[in-house]
């Protein structure tokens, strides 16, 4: 049980920098970057609910999670470079 805090702990120190990151990011990238990690973290978060509640339907949500996140990711990388979303 003291696995689970500890790492629920280091997942939250590393929101607390991909949030200071997306507000303070000197660009763009930068801030795409934070996005995407903290939807790895916010996955992270998910499994160890699982972890803890012993429920697996969470583990649809991090899927489901994670595509999103995914698809967001190429958007703004698209969005980045000036193209449209039918290039």
């Amino acid at each position: 049980m003291t696995f689970v805090f500890v790492i629920a702990g280091i997942l939250g120190a590393s929101c607390i920098m991909c949030l200071y990151r997306i507000g303070h990011g000197p660009s763009a990238a930068d801030r795409a970057v934070a996005i995407d990690i903290l939807g790895v973290v916010v996955v992270g978060f998910v499994c160890l609910l699982v972890l803890l509640t012993r429920k697996d339907y969470f583990v649809n949500l991090a899927i489901a999670w994670s595509l999103v996140s995914f698809i967001g990711t190429l958007a703004l990388a698209k969005h980045l470079e000036g193209k449209r979303f039918d290039e």
